[in-house]
Protein backbone atom coordinates (compact mmCIF):
# COMPACT_ATOMS: atom_id res chain seq x y z
CA UNK A 1 0.00 0.00 0.00
CA UNK A 2 1.53 3.35 -0.37
CA UNK A 3 1.44 6.66 1.16
CA UNK A 4 -0.58 8.64 -1.58
CA UNK A 5 -2.80 11.38 -0.78
CA UNK A 6 -0.75 11.64 3.22
CA UNK A 7 -0.08 14.43 4.68
CA UNK A 8 3.00 13.35 7.04
CA UNK A 9 4.65 15.27 9.73
CA UNK A 10 8.22 14.20 10.43
CA UNK A 11 10.18 15.84 13.97
CA UNK A 12 13.87 15.86 13.76
CA UNK A 13 13.74 16.36 10.09
CA UNK A 14 16.98 18.44 10.24
CA UNK A 15 18.69 15.68 12.03
CA UNK A 16 20.75 12.68 10.88
CA UNK A 17 18.49 10.57 10.78
CA UNK A 18 15.68 12.85 10.33
CA UNK A 19 16.71 13.95 6.34
CA UNK A 20 17.30 10.66 5.60
CA UNK A 21 13.72 10.18 6.46
CA UNK A 22 12.29 12.89 4.87
CA UNK A 23 14.74 12.34 1.49
CA UNK A 24 13.27 9.11 1.06
CA UNK A 25 10.11 9.75 1.22
CA UNK A 26 10.21 12.31 -1.72
CA UNK A 27 12.25 10.08 -3.69
CA UNK A 28 9.56 6.79 -3.48
CA UNK A 29 6.81 8.54 -2.40
CA UNK A 30 5.68 10.60 -4.77
CA UNK A 31 1.85 11.15 -4.68
CA UNK A 32 2.23 12.18 -1.13
CA UNK A 33 -0.07 14.67 -0.57
CA UNK A 34 2.51 16.75 2.19
CA UNK A 35 5.35 16.40 4.15
CA UNK A 36 5.93 18.92 6.78
CA UNK A 37 9.39 18.76 8.61
CA UNK A 38 9.56 19.70 12.25
CA UNK A 39 12.92 21.16 13.88
CA UNK A 40 14.19 23.39 16.24
CA UNK A 41 16.40 24.53 13.42
CA UNK A 42 17.41 23.24 10.21
CA UNK A 43 21.34 23.48 8.52
CA UNK A 44 21.20 24.99 4.91
CA UNK A 45 21.89 21.95 3.64
CA UNK A 46 18.71 20.66 4.58
CA UNK A 47 16.88 23.75 4.38
CA UNK A 48 18.12 23.89 0.39
CA UNK A 49 17.60 19.81 -0.26
CA UNK A 50 14.07 20.44 0.93
CA UNK A 51 12.95 23.70 -0.34
CA UNK A 52 14.40 22.89 -3.61
CA UNK A 53 12.63 19.44 -4.02
CA UNK A 54 10.83 19.94 -7.46
CA UNK A 55 8.19 16.97 -6.97
CA UNK A 56 4.20 17.01 -6.50
CA UNK A 57 4.56 16.93 -2.71
CA UNK A 58 4.19 19.93 -0.77
CA UNK A 59 7.29 20.74 1.59
CA UNK A 60 6.69 22.68 4.15
CA UNK A 61 8.99 23.85 6.76
CA UNK A 62 8.48 24.05 10.92
CA UNK A 63 10.86 25.79 12.99
CA UNK A 64 9.91 25.53 16.25
CA UNK A 65 10.48 23.89 20.27
CA UNK A 66 8.87 20.37 20.81
CA UNK A 67 8.28 21.58 23.88
CA UNK A 68 5.58 23.94 22.43
CA UNK A 69 2.39 22.42 22.78
CA UNK A 70 0.70 25.43 20.80
CA UNK A 71 3.23 25.20 17.75
CA UNK A 72 2.73 21.37 18.11
CA UNK A 73 -1.16 21.43 17.57
CA UNK A 74 -0.76 23.74 14.84
CA UNK A 75 1.91 21.17 13.33
CA UNK A 76 -0.15 18.34 13.35
CA UNK A 77 -3.46 19.66 11.93
CA UNK A 78 -4.64 18.34 8.87
CA UNK A 79 -2.10 15.08 9.33
CA UNK A 80 -2.53 11.62 9.30
CA UNK A 81 0.45 10.38 10.13
CA UNK A 82 3.94 11.75 12.86
CA UNK A 83 7.21 10.31 12.21
CA UNK A 84 8.79 11.08 15.49
CA UNK A 85 12.49 11.41 15.01
CA UNK A 86 13.62 14.24 17.49
CA UNK A 87 15.59 13.72 20.28
CA UNK A 88 18.74 14.85 22.14
CA UNK A 89 21.21 11.94 22.43
CA UNK A 90 23.78 12.40 24.64
CA UNK A 91 26.04 9.83 26.22
CA UNK A 92 28.91 11.85 27.55
CA UNK A 93 26.66 13.66 29.91
CA UNK A 94 27.09 17.50 27.87
CA UNK A 95 22.80 18.25 28.78
CA UNK A 96 21.70 18.49 31.81
CA UNK A 97 19.13 15.21 32.91
CA UNK A 98 16.14 17.54 32.82
CA UNK A 99 16.86 19.34 29.75
CA UNK A 100 16.95 15.72 28.19
CA UNK A 101 13.98 14.55 29.89
CA UNK A 102 11.92 17.62 29.12
CA UNK A 103 12.45 17.37 24.88
CA UNK A 104 12.72 13.16 25.14
CA UNK A 105 9.81 12.23 27.32
CA UNK A 106 7.95 15.55 27.90
CA UNK A 107 8.00 16.70 24.41
CA UNK A 108 6.75 13.28 23.11
CA UNK A 109 3.94 12.93 25.40
CA UNK A 110 2.85 16.84 23.95
CA UNK A 111 3.02 15.50 20.67
CA UNK A 112 1.13 12.32 21.18
CA UNK A 113 -1.60 14.70 22.96
CA UNK A 114 -1.29 17.00 20.05
CA UNK A 115 -2.12 14.06 17.66
CA UNK A 116 -4.96 12.70 19.53
CA UNK A 117 -6.21 15.72 19.43
CA UNK A 118 -6.17 15.98 15.53
CA UNK A 119 -7.11 12.61 14.98
CA UNK A 120 -4.02 11.89 13.49
CA UNK A 121 -4.44 8.12 12.50
CA UNK A 122 -0.67 6.53 12.65
CA UNK A 123 2.46 7.47 14.77
CA UNK A 124 5.98 5.98 14.18
CA UNK A 125 8.46 6.28 17.50
CA UNK A 126 11.95 6.69 16.32
CA UNK A 127 13.35 4.42 19.74
CA UNK A 128 16.85 2.88 20.33
CA UNK A 129 19.00 -0.16 20.90
CA UNK A 130 19.81 1.74 24.53
CA UNK A 131 16.41 1.09 25.81
CA UNK A 132 17.15 -2.49 26.02
CA UNK A 133 20.73 -1.75 27.25
CA UNK A 134 23.57 -2.43 28.16
CA UNK A 135 22.93 -3.15 31.05
CA UNK A 136 25.07 -1.84 34.09
CA UNK A 137 26.76 -5.18 34.84
CA UNK A 138 27.44 -5.45 30.42
CA UNK A 139 26.20 -8.44 30.48
CA UNK A 140 25.95 -9.28 26.58
CA UNK A 141 23.25 -10.23 23.86
CA UNK A 142 24.35 -12.17 20.48
CA UNK A 143 21.29 -12.58 18.24
CA UNK A 144 19.01 -11.42 20.49
CA UNK A 145 15.00 -10.30 19.64
CA UNK A 146 11.82 -8.85 20.40
CA UNK A 147 11.09 -12.23 22.92
CA UNK A 148 15.23 -11.93 24.38
CA UNK A 149 14.59 -11.76 28.52
CA UNK A 150 16.99 -9.09 29.70
CA UNK A 151 17.63 -7.15 32.88
CA UNK A 152 17.91 -3.94 31.40
CA UNK A 153 18.55 -1.61 33.96
CA UNK A 154 19.85 1.27 32.72
CA UNK A 155 21.39 4.37 34.44
CA UNK A 156 21.98 6.61 31.25
CA UNK A 157 19.82 9.28 30.83
CA UNK A 158 19.69 9.22 27.52
CA UNK A 159 19.04 5.61 27.75
CA UNK A 160 15.70 6.15 30.64
CA UNK A 161 14.52 8.92 28.85
CA UNK A 162 14.08 7.38 25.41
CA UNK A 163 12.72 4.16 27.61
CA UNK A 164 10.01 6.24 29.05
CA UNK A 165 9.10 7.74 25.89
CA UNK A 166 8.95 4.35 24.28
CA UNK A 167 6.23 2.91 27.16
CA UNK A 168 4.20 6.08 26.13
CA UNK A 169 4.22 5.65 22.93
CA UNK A 170 3.07 2.33 22.99
CA UNK A 171 1.21 3.00 25.83
CA UNK A 172 -0.67 5.61 23.89
CA UNK A 173 -1.91 2.58 20.95
CA UNK A 174 -5.64 2.54 20.90
CA UNK A 175 -6.73 5.96 21.86
CA UNK A 176 -10.26 7.22 20.52
CA UNK A 177 -9.98 9.93 18.40
CA UNK A 178 -12.44 12.91 18.44
CA UNK A 179 -13.49 11.89 14.89
CA UNK A 180 -14.36 7.87 15.80
CA UNK A 181 -11.07 6.62 14.62
CA UNK A 182 -8.20 4.57 16.37
CA UNK A 183 -4.98 6.05 17.42
CA UNK A 184 -2.17 3.24 16.26
CA UNK A 185 1.14 3.66 17.58
CA UNK A 186 4.62 1.81 17.24
CA UNK A 187 8.74 2.03 17.43
CA UNK A 188 11.35 1.26 16.01
CA UNK A 189 14.90 0.48 17.80
CA UNK A 190 17.62 0.94 15.51
CA UNK A 191 20.95 -0.73 16.44
CA UNK A 192 23.63 2.02 16.26
CA UNK A 193 23.19 3.89 13.32
CA UNK A 194 26.57 4.89 10.59
CA UNK A 195 26.48 7.00 7.19
CA UNK A 196 26.96 9.91 5.50
CA UNK A 197 26.95 12.79 7.90
CA UNK A 198 27.20 10.81 10.97
CA UNK A 199 27.66 13.14 13.61
CA UNK A 200 29.46 10.45 15.57
CA UNK A 201 31.71 9.18 12.72
CA UNK A 202 32.41 13.09 12.40
CA UNK A 203 34.21 13.30 16.05
CA UNK A 204 35.85 10.10 15.31
CA UNK A 205 37.27 11.33 12.20
CA UNK A 206 38.63 14.30 13.78
CA UNK A 207 40.27 12.68 16.43
CA UNK A 208 42.20 10.05 14.26
CA UNK A 209 43.54 12.69 11.63
CA UNK A 210 44.91 14.46 15.56
CA UNK A 211 46.21 11.03 16.25
CA UNK A 212 48.62 10.41 13.04
CA UNK A 213 45.45 9.39 11.06
CA UNK A 214 44.82 6.58 13.48
CA UNK A 215 41.48 5.70 15.53
CA UNK A 216 42.06 5.20 18.89
CA UNK A 217 40.72 2.01 19.81
CA UNK A 218 37.82 2.50 22.47
CA UNK A 219 36.09 -1.06 22.09
CA UNK A 220 37.44 -4.56 21.74
CA UNK A 221 37.80 -6.79 19.25
CA UNK A 222 35.49 -9.15 20.98
CA UNK A 223 32.87 -6.93 21.94
CA UNK A 224 30.49 -7.29 18.36
CA UNK A 225 27.60 -5.37 17.68
CA UNK A 226 25.52 -4.87 14.48
CA UNK A 227 25.59 -1.35 13.11
CA UNK A 228 22.90 -0.53 10.81
CA UNK A 229 23.10 1.92 7.82
CA UNK A 230 21.01 5.15 7.97
CA UNK A 231 19.57 4.70 4.72
CA UNK A 232 18.04 1.18 5.50
CA UNK A 233 16.99 2.78 8.90
CA UNK A 234 15.01 5.42 6.66
CA UNK A 235 13.80 2.44 4.90
CA UNK A 236 12.17 0.68 7.64
CA UNK A 237 10.09 3.80 8.62
CA UNK A 238 8.73 3.61 5.03
CA UNK A 239 7.89 0.35 5.10
CA UNK A 240 6.00 0.42 8.44
CA UNK A 241 4.26 3.45 7.60
CA UNK A 242 2.89 2.18 4.84
CA UNK A 243 2.20 -1.22 6.45
CA UNK A 244 -0.17 0.85 9.01
CA UNK A 245 -2.36 1.95 6.50
CA UNK A 246 -3.01 -1.80 5.81
CA UNK A 247 -5.87 -2.76 8.64
CA UNK A 248 -4.69 -6.71 7.83
CA UNK A 249 -1.03 -5.39 8.63
CA UNK A 250 -1.34 -2.95 11.11
CA UNK A 251 -3.50 -5.25 13.68
CA UNK A 252 0.13 -7.00 13.87
CA UNK A 253 2.22 -4.09 14.07
CA UNK A 254 0.29 -1.66 16.81
CA UNK A 255 1.53 -1.05 20.18
CA UNK A 256 4.49 -2.93 19.12
CA UNK A 257 8.53 -2.03 18.90
CA UNK A 258 10.90 -3.31 16.77
CA UNK A 259 14.73 -3.85 16.29
CA UNK A 260 16.06 -2.39 13.06
CA UNK A 261 19.27 -3.93 12.22
CA UNK A 262 20.80 -5.31 8.48
CA UNK A 263 23.64 -7.14 7.03
CA UNK A 264 26.37 -4.91 8.24
CA UNK A 265 28.95 -7.59 9.40
CA UNK A 266 28.99 -7.62 12.71
CA UNK A 267 32.56 -6.04 14.50
CA UNK A 268 33.29 -3.69 17.45
CA UNK A 269 32.50 0.00 17.05
CA UNK A 270 36.61 0.92 16.71
CA UNK A 271 36.59 -1.92 13.78
CA UNK A 272 33.59 -0.38 12.29
CA UNK A 273 35.53 3.30 12.26
CA UNK A 274 38.42 1.59 10.44
CA UNK A 275 36.50 -0.93 7.81
CA UNK A 276 35.05 2.77 6.70
CA UNK A 277 38.00 4.55 6.43
CA UNK A 278 41.31 1.87 5.66
CA UNK A 279 41.16 2.52 2.18
CA UNK A 280 41.69 6.15 2.66
CA UNK A 281 44.51 5.22 4.70
CA UNK A 282 43.12 5.57 8.20
CA UNK A 283 43.89 2.84 10.68
CA UNK A 284 43.16 1.74 14.39
CA UNK A 285 45.16 1.20 17.55
CA UNK A 286 45.57 -2.88 18.21
CA UNK A 287 44.70 -2.59 21.49
CA UNK A 288 42.37 -0.96 24.44
CA UNK A 289 44.85 2.35 25.96
CA UNK A 290 44.87 0.09 29.22
CA UNK A 291 42.29 -2.93 30.14
CA UNK A 292 38.75 -3.22 30.56
CA UNK A 293 38.34 -3.05 34.18
CA UNK A 294 41.01 -0.22 34.73
CA UNK A 295 39.02 1.75 32.28
CA UNK A 296 35.65 1.47 33.73
CA UNK A 297 37.45 2.14 37.30
CA UNK A 298 39.11 5.04 36.24
CA UNK A 299 35.54 6.23 34.47
CA UNK A 300 34.32 6.05 37.68
CA UNK A 301 37.13 8.09 39.52
CA UNK A 302 36.40 10.88 36.23
CA UNK A 303 32.63 10.97 37.14
CA UNK A 304 33.71 11.44 40.99
CA UNK A 305 36.05 14.37 40.04
CA UNK A 306 33.49 16.06 37.88
CA UNK A 307 30.97 15.45 41.09
CA UNK A 308 33.14 17.12 43.17
CA UNK A 309 34.32 19.76 40.78
CA UNK A 310 30.14 20.65 40.05
CA UNK A 311 29.75 23.25 42.50
CA UNK A 312 32.57 25.28 41.30
CA UNK A 313 33.27 24.40 37.74
CA UNK A 314 31.78 22.46 34.97
CA UNK A 315 33.63 19.51 34.08
CA UNK A 316 32.41 16.95 31.75
CA UNK A 317 34.66 13.71 31.55
CA UNK A 318 36.00 12.45 27.50
CA UNK A 319 34.23 9.29 29.07
CA UNK A 320 32.41 7.36 31.35
CA UNK A 321 30.85 4.09 32.85
CA UNK A 322 28.32 3.62 30.96
CA UNK A 323 30.30 5.01 27.57
CA UNK A 324 32.89 1.96 28.29
CA UNK A 325 29.99 -0.71 28.69
CA UNK A 326 28.39 0.47 25.32
CA UNK A 327 31.50 0.18 23.53
CA UNK A 328 32.76 -2.86 24.71
CA UNK A 329 29.53 -5.34 25.28
CA UNK A 330 28.73 -7.84 22.96
CA UNK A 331 24.85 -6.71 22.07
CA UNK A 332 23.53 -8.09 18.06
CA UNK A 333 20.12 -8.28 17.38
CA UNK A 334 17.53 -9.77 14.74
CA UNK A 335 15.34 -8.21 12.12
CA UNK A 336 13.54 -11.14 11.61
CA UNK A 337 10.25 -9.31 13.50
CA UNK A 338 10.42 -6.86 11.30
CA UNK A 339 10.96 -8.81 8.08
CA UNK A 340 7.81 -11.30 9.08
CA UNK A 341 5.22 -8.24 10.20
CA UNK A 342 5.43 -5.33 7.35
CA UNK A 343 8.08 -6.68 5.31
CA UNK A 344 11.52 -5.18 6.06
CA UNK A 345 14.36 -6.31 4.23
CA UNK A 346 17.51 -4.18 3.97
CA UNK A 347 16.96 -1.95 0.98
CA UNK A 348 21.41 -0.97 0.64
CA UNK A 349 23.25 -4.12 0.90
CA UNK A 350 26.66 -3.79 2.96
CA UNK A 351 28.44 -3.49 0.02
CA UNK A 352 27.24 -0.09 -1.00
CA UNK A 353 26.58 1.22 2.32
CA UNK A 354 30.14 0.72 2.99
CA UNK A 355 31.23 2.64 -0.11
CA UNK A 356 28.92 5.55 0.33
CA UNK A 357 30.27 6.10 3.57
CA UNK A 358 33.73 5.79 2.53
CA UNK A 359 33.40 8.49 -0.33
CA UNK A 360 31.69 10.73 2.28
CA UNK A 361 34.38 10.07 4.85
CA UNK A 362 37.33 10.84 1.70
CA UNK A 363 34.98 14.47 1.03
CA UNK A 364 35.34 15.03 5.11
CA UNK A 365 38.96 14.65 5.57
CA UNK A 366 40.36 17.32 3.95
CA UNK A 367 37.73 19.72 5.73
CA UNK A 368 38.72 18.41 8.74
CA UNK A 369 42.45 18.88 8.22
CA UNK A 370 42.04 22.31 7.59
CA UNK A 371 39.59 22.75 10.28
CA UNK A 372 42.21 22.04 12.61
CA UNK A 373 45.17 23.48 10.63
CA UNK A 374 43.62 26.59 11.05
CA UNK A 375 43.12 25.73 14.87
CA UNK A 376 46.86 25.76 15.20
CA UNK A 377 48.53 28.67 16.59
CA UNK A 378 50.85 30.37 14.33
CA UNK A 379 55.03 30.33 14.45
CA UNK A 380 55.83 33.93 15.68
CA UNK A 381 58.08 36.00 13.90
CA UNK A 382 60.98 37.44 15.74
Amino acid sequence: MSLAGVRCLVTGAGGFLGQRIVRLLLEEEEELAEIRTLDKAFSYEAYKSFTDFKGQTQVTILEGDIQDATFLQRACQGVSLVIHAAAIIDVLGLVETKVIREVNVTGTQLLLDACVCNNVQHFIYTSSIEVTGPNYRGDPICNGDEDTVYDSIIRSPYSQSKKLAEAAVLKANGQALKDGGIFLTCALRPTYIFGEGSPFLQGHLAESIMNNNNFRRISRKEALVNPVYVGNVAWAHILIAKALRNPEKAKHIEGQFYYISDDTPHLSYSDLNYELSKELGLGVDPCLPMPLMMMYYFALLLEVVSFLLRPFVTYIPSFNRHLVLLLNTTFTFSYRKAQRDFGYVPRYKWKEAKQRTSQWIASVIPQRRQYLKNRLPKPKRN
